[in-house]
Formats: C-alpha cells, sequence, structure tokens
C-alpha cells in the first residue's frame, strides 16, 4: 500500500510523519525504516526505526530511488512499513521537483511492492500542482 502526506512547505508534514513513525516503532510487526534526504531526523524517532540517509548512499533520482527500496525489501523480509520524508527532494532533476516521474515511481512501486508493506511518503507540493497519476495514492 502507497500513502501520501501532501502540503506545501511549513504546512507539518515532517511532523505527522515523525509521529506514524514512532506510532508504527511501538505497534508493527514487522521492521520499520525511514529515508530522508540528510539526518535531520536522527535524534526524533524511535531508536528501533532504521533511518537511512538518502545522501550518504547516494540516492539520487526516482530510478535509484525504486532499485534500492527493493534492495532493502530483498535484503530484510521483515520490513513492513517504510517511511519517506521528501521524495521530491530525491527524485529532483537538476535540483528541479519531477512530479510526473513522481507518478511514474510510484505506479512501479505499487505493481513491485509486496501487500503486506507500507510506503509513506512526504510531498511538499499543493494537490492542484499534482497529476492523478500521484493524487490517485492520497
Amino acid at each position: 500500500m502507497i500513502k501520501l502526506i501532501i502540503g506545501k512547505k511549513g504546512s507539518g508534514k515532517t511532523k505527522l510523519l515523525i509521529e506514524k513513525v514512532n506510532s508504527a516503532a511501538q505497534t508493527s510487526t514487522g521492521n520499520v525504516v525511514c529515508i530522508e534526504k540528510g539526518m535531520k531526523l536522527t535524534f526524533e524517532l524511535d531508536h528501533k526505526v532504521r533511518l537511512i540517509d538518502a545522501e550518504e548512499y547516494n540516492i539520487k533520482g526516482y530510478e535509484v530511488f525504486y532499485g534500492f527500496v527493493n534492495g532493502i525489501l530483498a535484503a530484510n523480509y521483515d520490513i513492513k512499513e517504510i517511511y519517506v520524508d521528501g521524495i521530491l527532494k530525491i527524485g529532483a532533476k537538476d535540483g528541479n521537483k519531477d512530479i510526473a516521474g513522481l507518478g511514474d515511481l510510484l505506479q512501479k512501486l505499487y505493481k513491485q511492492i509486496p501487500p503486506e508493506v507500507t510506503l509513506i511518503f512526504t510531498v511538499s507540493a499543493e494537490e492542484s500542482e499534482l497529476p492523478d497519476e500521484v493524487l490517485k495514492f492520497s
């Protein structure tokens, strides 16, 4: 399952994500992973959460991100929830938001990810900016 937390910058998306991640760390029957660009959430998340810095692994672009997610799922079958803060920053092309590419990524992940795994993304954009391919996951 894929879910989106949508809103403009400063609207509280990351705060909501932190609450969801920490709640999942306490209640999930499997492992919880959080991927972000930079390590801003280090002290905000429960110690049970596997925090991954996209920059440390040079994850730039949606294709690389897609491969990375499949790799971590292949390496650990116990992952039940993956949270991603700032997917538009991770998938940016030449420093610009790639909203069309996000739709393609979400569709590929939807087809590939096992049904028992939930992915939750923060998307820093207005709903009016997003195409239907993205909004159908919100």
